[in-house]
Parts: C-alpha cells; sequence; structure tokens
C-alpha cells in the first residue's frame, strides 16, 4: 500500500467519524466537507458530499389470537443523497435518490419516482436563504425529520394520512431573532400535485411555518433529530404552527395517494412542539385537513368513487436515552376522520413500546418496536379490527 493511498483512507476514516456529529436536515445541502466525505474541485469552484443510507425491516402483524396474518420483510429504505456547492456556499444544491419499492410510491402511482428531492439554494445572508426545485413543504414536524433520524421504524399514522409530502416549487426560509428568542419563519408556494409531475393544472398550494425556541437552540440541530441523543444539559424547547391551501388538489391525500376523479381545494393546520432535557424526549404533534368542497369524488363512467382523507389526528412521543445510547420510547397516535367519511373510513389508534440502540447515532441504529393497532368504524356494516405489532429494524448510513 503506498504512502498516498494510506493518507486518503486516513482522511476518509475521519471525514466519516466527524460527520456522524452531524444532524441530517432535508430543508438544505450539507457543504461542511472538512467534517464529511467530501469531493472538491483543484479550484474549489465545484464540491460534492456523498452519503447512502439503508433501512432493513422485518415486521409481523398479529390478530388478536395471537396468529400471524402477515409479513412484511423488505428494504424499507435505500437512499442515495448528494450534497454539495457551486463556485461558493451562497449557491448550494441537494439530490436524492429512492431505490426501494416503498419509496417510490409504487402502490398509487405505477411509476418508479426515483427522485425524492431535487433542490437548488441560494443564500442571501445568514439569516435568509430560498430554494427551487423539489422537495419537502415546511410542513408537520415529524415529515420534515429526515427517515434516517427517527426514533420509530416508521412515521406515525398521522403523518401517513394528513402530511403535506413533496412538491415543486419556490421555497424561502428566514431565521433572527426577536426579544432575545429565537424563531424561524418557512414558507412555499408549490404545485400541490406532489412529486414528478409532468404536467399541473393553474391551481397552486401555498405553505407557511412559524417555529419559536423560547430557551435557545438546540445542540446539532436536536430539534429535527427524534430522541435527546446530544443530552441537552438545559431545558430546550421549539413550539411550532403552520397553515397551508392546495387549490385543486388531485390526490385523496393532496400531494401524496391515489387520483380524485375531480379536483378539491385543501386546507390543512398544523402545529408541534419538542422537548429535550439531559436524555429525556417530549414531542407531539396535530394535524387538521379539510375541504370547502364535498369530499366524495366519482367516476360517470363505472360509478366508482374516490374521496379526499379529511380528518384530524395526533401524535405524541416520550423517550428516554441512557449514557450507553440504548433508548427505550413510548408512542400514541390516533386518526380520525371527519364525519363526512367516516362511514368509509376508520378511526385508527396505535400504542407503540420501542427500544433503540444507537451504535452511531442515528446514522446506525438497531430498533425494535411492541405494539397494539385500533381500528374503529363507524359503520355498523363495517366491522373494526385490532392488532399486534412486532417490528424489527436495522439502519446503517454513511
Amino acid at each position: 500500500m503506498t504512502k498516498k493511498t494510506i493518507i486518503a483512507l486516513l482522511l476518509i476514516f475521519t471525514g466519516l467519524n466527524s460527520i456522524l456529529a452531524q444532524t441530517e436536515v432535508d430543508e438544505r445541502a450539507m457543504i461542511n466537507f472538512h467534517k464529511g466525505l467530501g469531493f472538491n474541485a483543484p479550484d474549489s469552484t465545484f464540491g460534492m458530499n456523498i452519503r447512502l443510507r439503508v433501512q432493513s425491516r422485518a415486521a409481523f402483524n398479529f390478530d388478536e389470537e395471537l396468529n400471524i396474518e402477515d409479513i412484511e420483510a423488505r428494504v424499507s429504505r435505500l437512499r442515495l443523497r448528494f450534497d454539495g456547492y457551486i463556485l461558493n456556499d451562497k449557491l448550494t444544491y441537494y439530490l436524492q435518490l429512492s431505490f426501494s419499492r416503498g419509496d417510490q410510491d409504487w402502490d398509487n402511482t405505477h411509476i418508479p419516482n426515483v427522485v425524492r428531492d431535487a433542490m437548488v439554494y441560494y443564500r442571501f445572508n445568514p439569516k435568509f436563504y430560498i430554494g427551487f426545485g423539489q422537495g419537502k413543504l415546511p410542513g408537520n414536524r415529524e415529515r420534515i425529520i429526515s427517515s434516517g433520524q427517527q426514533q420509530f421504524y416508521d412515521r406515525s399514522v398521522v403523518n401517513a394520512n394528513y402530511t403535506l409530502d413533496r412538491d415543486f416549487g419556490l421555497f424561502g426560509y428566514y431565521s433572527s431573532k426577536a426579544g432575545g428568542i429565537n424563531f424561524n419563519i418557512k414558507g412555499a408556494v408549490s404545485t400541490g400535485d406532489g412529486r414528478n409531475q409532468l404536467k399541473t393544472d393553474n391551481g397552486l398550494m401555498y405553505t407557511g411555518r412559524l417555529e419559536v425556541l423560547p430557551l435557545g437552540k438546540f445542540k446539532k440541530d436536536g430539534d429535527f433529530s427524534e430522541g435527546d441523543l446530544e443530552f441537552e444539559s438545559t431545558p430546550k424547547l421549539s413550539l411550532s404552527a403552520g397553515y397551508s391551501i392546495n387549490q385543486k388538489a388531485k390526490r385523496t391525500r393532496g400531494t401524496i395517494g391515489t387520483e380524485l376523479y375531480e379536483s378539491r381545494d385543501l386546507t390543512s393546520f398544523f402545529a408541534d412542539m419538542v422537548l429535550k432535557y439531559k436524555g429525556w424526549a417530549l414531542s407531539s404533534e396535530f394535524i387538521n385537513r379539510t375541504s370547502p368542497q364535498s369530499a366524495f369524488t366519482y367516476n360517470s363512467e363505472d360509478s366508482t368513487m374516490a374521496w379526499v382523507m379529511e380528518g384530524h389526528g395526533l401524535n405524541t412521543q416520550l423517550s428516554y436515552c441512557l449514557s450507553n445510547y440504548w433508548e427505550f420510547a413510548l408512542r400514541y397516535a390516533y386518526s380520525e376522520p371527519d364525519i363526512e367519511i367516516n362511514k368509509l373510513a376508520m378511526r385508527d389508534s396505535y400504542y407503540i413500546v420501542g427500544v433503540n440502540k444507537y451504535i452511531r447515532k442515528h446514522l446506525t441504529k438497531i430498533q425494535a418496536s411492541f405494539g397494539y393497532r385500533s381500528q374503529e368504524s363507524y359503520n355498523s356494516a363495517i366491522f373494526g379490527k385490532n392488532n399486534l405489532l412486532l417490528v424489527f429494524q436495522v439502519e446503517l448510513g454513511i
């Protein structure tokens, strides 16, 4: 092995050890190459940081007699991410590709949606930057937090039913202080039809979010990472709220879901909080979606029907992380359909206990969850259902 090869390997491993301390945030590019594994042009006019992560999951679904109803054994996520800059750190980019079937939304769109994020950012000053392209809307916190920073095997039923998810448009981010209190303002104007669309109608989506941090900033962007893996020495709190209007939405959940037969205008309100202190973490979020029109749409040719997922939900999580990075977590989440659709859609509740072992914090971890799911029907002709869940997941990332 040559001297140059040894030096290169040492630099790579040093970079990998340093990048472990960084939190993956999906609202900006990660370009601290002196802390990560990156590549720079000789004249420093171009840089790229490459990362990869995989989540492998085995999940067992039991009925009330403890008979196995189904088994989910698959690669739940396989992501390749590129972050970088062009000319200088004012002009940056962020690209994320997905390769597992569930990540590509096959079941709803029947096409391979490989591109998850493709954003270009321009930073005017340390307080204000904008983004253009396809990325996460500034909606509920659970969605904004990267799936690689989650403490359970997946996001909650509240996020599944009511999140804003991703869209193509213009994004704006502003951070400052008022009266000594940190705050962030985030907004977006987007198509409202979700990712990877060829053409959309003339209806747009408008989203705004305000975050207030009355006790100061979290260590290493900890307000966008689940669990207190940084062991905040003083209490840290973030309070947030936002609103979104989606004009002429074409899908059952706005930017995600199956196609509607007629477009609908959707409004969403969301509020969330996170509190961390000495290994303890408490988070909670509420989302409500409504439409001024009827939730139901019909196909005139065969009289089939599709409806908007109107309703609300609440997700709350409490966890404690030991100094050896064993973590114990609890989740309670429910989704309540609005009265117009509750004869077809059920109230869906989850009670989950999680045990996690963080090997390299969120980059490499082992997760085990045991839970109870209750589906309650408001329609006497449709029976509710209860299930027990057992999930084991391993995540590895660089």
